[in-house]
């Protein structure tokens, strides 16, 4: 009896153990409570939760729904970066260990690019600070009366320069100034110390002689008396030696000018830059050179102005308390 109970128990369960899988494979309509819609009443009939399968068509075709779908994926170009060689400068794919052409390796040839960049780079602020040194820090004076003499060589050389800066190269205002004067015993001594070294250095050695005497005082100033001021006033010199010179150029062909003693280059052989420039083949280039070396006296003229003026400007801040 018990056997026959136990069976039937285990059926049941089976049972109902399939209809809850069948409920939850396919859908099973549930009908609602219903309600009174005047004198009948009306259910609703409401799905159950659908399960996973719910997705299949109803035909039961489940490759068509199980068949995977094609699909694409847009990728973006991956970009490469181009670098160049730091010794022949051809163009490298980048990640490359050496270069395709000359055949360096980049990394031992790079940490030697940098080691001399950085010594290119210690020599050049050794240069400017050795500059510094000796054209400005140099200076020391802190006297107030050499500093208003100072000021006042100064204001001189400044209205006397902006005169030959604004005053045509062709009026010749620097040869029929005060200073050509000063300029012709070393112009002419100039001569005489090249003689040794022939005709064409004699000749010019005259231009060569006016404007070395300026640059030996500069050197002068810089390196024996420590005076950076007495050789902005000597560089101003040397560019009114420049300045002297160029009508001298300019009238190589003309030879109007008249020389030392009372007569013209037309008068005699020519003068010394008709003679220097004959010798060379440039004669045609007389007016050219001529402004070259006008303008190069501007320039340095222009440095001297500059180089004094900040000289005056430090010495007048070691004179503030």
């Amino acid at each position: 009896m018990r056997k026959v109970r136990l069976r039937s128990l285990l059926a049941a369960a089976s049972l109902a153990a399939c209809f809850s899988i069948l409920r939850d494979s396919f859908p099973i309509a549930r009908i609602s409570k219903p309600q009174k819609c005047g004198s009948a009443w009306i259910g609703f009939s409401t799905p159950r939760n659908r399960s996973p399968f719910s997705t299949l068509d109803e035909s039961g075709d489940f490759l068509v729904r199980l068949r995977a779908r094609s699909y694409s994926v847009a990728m973006e170009p991956i970009a490469t970066s181009i670098v160049s060689c730091s010794k022949c400068q051809a163009d490298q794919p980048d990640g490359a260990t050496e270069c395709v052409k000359c055949g360096i390796i980049f990394a031992k040839y790079r940490p030697l690019v940098s080691l001399q960049r950085q010594k290119e780079s210690q020599n050049n602020s050794r240069w400017v600070s050795l500059a510094k040194e000796w054209l400005v820090d140099s200076d020391t004076s802190t006297d107030s009366l050499t500093f208003a003499g100072r000021v006042a060589l100064f204001l001189l050389l400044l209205w006397w320069g902006r005169a030959f800066i604004f005053t045509p190269l062709e009026t010749n205002y620097t040869g029929e100034s005060f200073l050509h004067l000063i300029n012709l015993p070393f112009h002419e001594a100039g001569h005489l110390l090249f003689i040794p070294l022939g005709r064409f250095m004699t000749i010019l050695g005259g231009s060569l002689g006016q404007i070395l005497m300026p640059l030996v005082c500069l050197g002068t100033f810089l390196i024996k008396t420590r005076d950076p001021f007495g050789a902005s006033v000597a560089l101003w010199w040397t560019a009114e030696s420049f300045m002297d010179i160029a009508p001298y150029i300019n009238d190589a062909r003309a030879m109007d000018l008249m020389l030392l003693g009372g007569v013209t280059g037309k008068e005699t052989d020519g003068h010394d830059w008709n003679n220097i420039l004959t010798m060379l083949g440039w004669l045609e280039y007389d007016h050219r050179l001529a402004h070259l070396t006008y303008n190069l006296g501007i320039l340095l003229m222009l440095a001297s102005l500059a180089w004094g003026g900040l000289l005056l400007l430090k010495h007048y801040r070691r004179l503030s308390p």
